[in-house]
């Protein structure tokens, strides 16, 4: 496809603090490629803010590979934008047409406040992992790599639930801001491998327990999160998490 030039109209949530009133401010973006990146023609907004002695807009970013999950921007009411299986900074700017508005917010949650602009705090997600999403080995030499077989189907599913990226599409796109979709991906991956057999009881009770804590909301089945997750977890993994604790809880000793 051939390159062209946009202009359009961006309206962008501004915030001081997290303690700081909100509110949506309107910017030109002007001769856009639309083989830029999303993110690039956040860029390109933010040096002719700087040029302009105005506060550029504040973003999440890291990677710009689609794998680290630091940009998440809800563009138009979706996050990471109208791309399926595509993270905002995978984006591109093919996807709009000259003369759009584009509404650009940041992941609207009580776990997850807005500390600048688009920025959000996210550790949230950090919480819950150190709560029991890893595994307890022996320290020494790494051991061959077929030392412990594993079939190839439950190989499969734990590698299908560990492309989760932890960006939080899943608790943007939720409308009780549920984070069942990210703790059911880490519980999966370790369900269906040896190495998280001895803390499997432990890990899906101390993860859901700090989930609440957090103050996530409950799934109540609307499948946004599937629809909306960049590496397309299926929700196959929520069906495992209430299988898996509904296990642990009736057995705990």
């Amino acid at each position: 496809m051939a390159e062209r030039k946009m202009n359009l109209t961006l309206k962008v949530w501004r915030q001081k603090n997290k303690n700081a009133r909100g509110d949506f401010e309107t910017y030109a973006a002007k001769d856009i490629s639309s083989d830029m990146s999303f993110l690039e023609m956040l860029d390109v907004v933010n040096e002719g803010l700087i040029e302009g002695g105005k506060e550029p807009i504040a973003f999440d970013h890291d990677c710009r590979e689609g794998i680290c999950g630091m940009c998440s921007l809800v563009i138009n009411g979706q996050p990471h934008g109208p791309d399926d299986g595509t993270t905002t900074c995978q984006l591109h700017m093919r996807k709009f047409s000259d003369g759009d508005t584009i509404v650009i917010e940041p992941w609207r949650a009580k776990a997850f406040p807005v500390l600048k602009d688009l920025v959000t705090d996210r550790s949230a997600f950090d919480r819950i992992i150190q709560a029991g999403g890893y595994v307890s080995v022996n320290t020494g030499g790494a051991p061959d790599a077929n030392a412990v077989p594993i079939p190839k189907a439950e190989a499969d599913l734990a590698f299908d639930a560990a492309t989760c990226i932890g960006c939080g599409a899943c608790v943007a796109a939720c409308p009780n801001a549920a984070a069942m979709l990210f703790v059911g991906a880490k519980v999966s991956q370790f369900k269906h491998l040896p190495q998280g057999q001895p803390e499997r009881k432990s890990r899906v009770l101390n993860m859901i327990g700090r989930m609440d804590q957090e103050g996530f909301g409950n799934c109540t089945n609307h499948y946004e999160c599937e629809a909306s997750c960049p590496k397309e977890i299926p929700v196959r993994v929520i069906a495992e998490l209430n299988r898996e604790y509904t296990r642990a809880a009736l057995t705990k000793r």
